[in-house]
Order: C-alpha cells, then sequence, then structure tokens
C-alpha cells in the first residue's frame, strides 16, 4: 500500500495574504508530492514497511534497513511533517490557544507572547533548511525544539504540537530572504484548535496515510 498525498483542508488561496496562492501549490503539489514518491520508492521492496501509518514509520528508524533510512528519513519526515504542517494552519485568521494548551503555555513560557518570542527565535536560527516545533515530551512537557531538513521530532520520542516550516520553499516566492516577515505571518494562520488537539492526544496523530 503505497502513500499518498493529502489533500488540503482549505483553498490554495484561503490563506492569503499571509501565504500566497501559487506558493501554497507549489509547497503542496510539488514539494510535498515529491517527499511521497521519493518514500515510496525508497520502500518498493519493503511492503511491510509500507503498511505502518507515516508517523510511527519515522518513529521507528531502527527498523528500517540501513541501505534505504536515509532515504526514509527524509521522504517520511517530509510526508509526516506536511500532512502535519497543512493542517495546523488555519484560515481563521488571529485565532488564540485556548483550554489546557493555553494554560501549559503560560505555565512554561510565562504568558503567549513570551512563547511566541522564544518560538520565533528559534525558527529564525535554522540555519538553511529545517523546521522550530513546539512538542510534548514523554513526562507531558512542552518545549520548543528544531531539525535540520526534514527530520521529524517523532523520531526522537518527542509529540509536534505546532511546527513551522522554514525551508526557503515555503516562502522564498512572498517573502525573498525575509525569514522575520514569513515568521510573523505564521503567527495570523496558526490553526490552534488543531495544536490543542494535539497537545491532548496521548499519541501524536499527526498525519494521514490513505
Amino acid at each position: 500500500m503505497a502513500y499518498t498525498l493529502p489533500d488540503l483542508p482549505y483553498d490554495y488561496s484561503a490563506l492569503e495574504p499571509y501565504i500566497d496562492e501559487q506558493t501554497m501549490r507549489l509547497h503542496h503539489d510539488k514539494h510535498h508530492q515529491t517527499y511521497v514518491n521519493n518514500l515510496n520508492a525508497a520502500l518498493k521492496d519493503h511492503p511491510e514497511l509500507s503498511e505502518l501509518p507515516v508517523e510511527d514509520l519515522v518513529r521507528q528508524l531502527d527498523k528500517v534497513p540501513e541501505g534505504i533510512k536515509k532515504a526514509v528519513r527524509n521522504g517520511g519526515g517530509g510526508h509526516a511533517n506536511h500532512s502535519l504542517f497543512w493542517k495546523l494552519l488555519s484560515p481563521h485568521f488571529d485565532t488564540a490557544p485556548e483550554g489546557a494548551l493555553r494554560t501549559a503555555i503560560e505555565q512554561r513560557f510565562g504568558d503567549l507572547e513570551k512563547f511566541k518570542q522564544q518560538f520565533t527565535e528559534a525558527a529564525l536560527s535554522v540555519f538553511g533548511s529545517g523546521w522550530a516545533w513546539l512538542v510534548k515530551d514523554n513526562a507531558g512537557e512542552l518545549k520548543i525544539v528544531t531539525t535540520p531538513n526534514q527530520d521529524s521530532p517523532l523520531s526522537d520520542g518527542l509529540f509536534p504540537v505546532l511546527g513551522l516550516d522554514v525551508w526557503e520553499h515555503a516562502y522564498y516566492l512572498k517573502y525573498q530572504n525575509r525569514r522575520p516577515e514569513y515568521v510573523e505571518a505564521f503567527w495570523h494562520i496558526v490553526n490552534w484548535h488543531e495544536a490543542a488537539r494535539l497537545f491532548d492526544s496521548e499519541l501524536a496523530e499527526t498525519g494521514s496515510k490513505k
């Protein structure tokens, strides 16, 4: 059973003016599709691995044969990360976290603005291509981490709650080299409802495998 590209949960233009339609089409239809294609190609001789949900696959990279591990790490991580990322963006602009997630953020970081500042600093600190994450560890504590390339926090035993793609393909058409402006725009389109759902779940059900 092959992995497939999930549909966007909104129109390509739904996030404008913060993320433009052209970027969304390129990012979803081309870049994400390439990760799916590469993952399927890497696993063509390992159907037992293809049966795993992609998030389980990247959690269990130690079970992947050494000869294809890098390709699975990159393709599987890219698929899992992007499948989550689309859900963490919302056309309902300028919302805020509520409930247990809001309480946990305030307890861990002081208040929402301090959290945003620390997360922004993490996103801007990524050298080259990678991601910034708010994750929950095995003790249920929140922390901010970054990962290079398409590495997934799931591979480190962490549960993603919020993630931001800072690869240039995520923003270059609109923002060119102005990553700070892209990160600032991100805060207008966060799907806090989905982030709260992830925080409340015992497992990071971060993507879909159709």
